[in-house]
């Protein structure tokens, strides 16, 4: 009669798990996630199931670093990883090394259920959306630094404002991180108190690109921001959850910064206007000054001394031409002025002068301003009016 060997429990669970992860080294698994729960560690416990089965997930911080999005319940995934044994609880369990989502669908239907959450906490409403500045000292912009769509903002403004400061803090604006990476950005610049408005801004992709702007953390961030903050993400019709969160949606980065600088024309604009309409002011207060002032001395307790009354009342009015004549002057220099700065800004714009046949020379990412500082070994770009060129030591 066959008689089995005898196994400690640890024995035999040790065969089970030397077993299972030989057989089981590399499994991909399509389910929907439950119990999501990221530690205060950098890991992730959570459980993979479908209509039958549970399947227990980890997933380190080295490997989940690299996925794009914030998994949440009932999100459908497909993860790869391989299958470990736990001995302390005789448990087998996933150790996973990447995650996707299933479909766009799961990502859009993770979109839908923030926005759902995030309004239904009054994050998008109305009443605390923050009124953007018309002229604006300087201008934060949190945006990729080497990404095309800031190099269309920082023309943008030359163009419109000169007048306007940029301060750019870089973030990562796709991928692993980027998340985090814009929450740090919009906080650095809230910690400063001479930024009037900032741009969170990023050119157009994919559901997956943009993913970055629908996370939780950003749109959080960007409610308690205390400065007004203009999302231009993607383009036209992408939506993402930054913009709900936001005191103002522009369409794309560029329309953003459009809407963040006036043009130069337009302050010009202001100061006629508010000449005009002052000027307009000041003479109707004193002709109303003027008339309340006769029928005081119309009275009968001035109608003895009118001779000496009427004196004054030529010197008031006198005096009264004489104030709104300087106000008059005084209008017309300070506008002079604005329109000398104007001219002044337009002489030094650089494309004007590279227009004329002049040339920017830059190494090392730095513009060569002296001959002394010309390296004839290293590659050198020279910047003209309609293109940049690349020119090499010959060999």
């Amino acid at each position: 009669m066959f008689t089995p060997e005898i196994l400690t429990v640890s024995e035999l669970t040790n065969q089970i798990k030397q077993s299972l992860e030989e057989n089981f080294s590399y499994v991909s698994i399509i389910g929907e996630i439950s119990n999501f729960r990221p530690h205060i560690s950098g890991h992730w416990y959570f459980s993979l199931k479908d209509s039958n089965a549970v399947l227990y997930c980890t997933m380190w911080k080295g490997f989940n670093n690299f996925v794009f999005f914030t998994p949440q319940d009932g999100m459908k995934v497909i993860i790869n990883g391989k299958v470990t044994v736990y001995p302390p609880k005789g448990n087998y369990q996933l150790d996973v090394r990447s995650m996707k989502p299933a479909g766009e669908g799961e990502l859009q239907a993770a979109f839908e259920l923030l926005k759902q959450k995030l309004s239904s906490e009054g994050l998008f409403d109305v009443e605390y959306k923050k009124p953007i500045p018309k002229f604006p000292e300087k201008i934060g912009i949190v945006a990729a630094i080497d990404s095309a769509a800031l190099k269309d903002m920082i023309s943008i403004a030359e163009r419109r404002y000169p007048l306007t400061e940029l301060l750019i803090a870089h973030a990562k604006v796709q991928g692993s991180g980027a998340a985090e990476s814009i929450v740090q950005s919009i906080r650095l610049l809230n910690r400063r108190d001479d930024i009037d408005v900032i741009i969170v801004a990023r050119g157009g992709g994919s559901i997956e690109d943009l993913w970055a702007f629908n996370e939780e953390i950003v749109a959080r961030e960007i409610f308690r921001s205390k400065i007004p903050v203009i999302s231009g993400v993607g383009h036209e019709i992408d939506f993402t959850i930054a913009d709900f969160a936001a005191d103002l949606r522009a369409p794309t980065p560029s329309s953003a910064m459009e809407i963040a600088t006036p043009k130069i024309e337009d302050l010009v604009s202001y100061l006629q206007n508010f000449y005009q309409s002052t000027s307009g002011s000041v003479s109707n207060k004193f002709i109303e000054m003027k008339r309340n002032f006769i029928r005081i001395l119309n009275s009968y307790g001035f109608r003895v001394p009118l001779e000496q009354v009427r004196r004054k009342a030529k010197y008031l009015d006198n005096l009264s031409y004489k104030m709104i004549r300087e106000f008059d002057n005084n209008i017309k220099l300070r506008t002079g002025k604005v329109y000398l700065l104007a001219k002044t800004i337009e002489n030094h714009d650089i494309q004007k002068t590279l227009k004329k046949g002049f040339v920017l020379v830059k190494q090392d990412s730095k513009f060569v301003t002296r001959s002394t500082n010309f390296n004839p070994d290293n590659p050198a770009v020279l910047k003209f009016y309609d293109d940049e060129l690349t020119v090499f030591k010959k060999k």
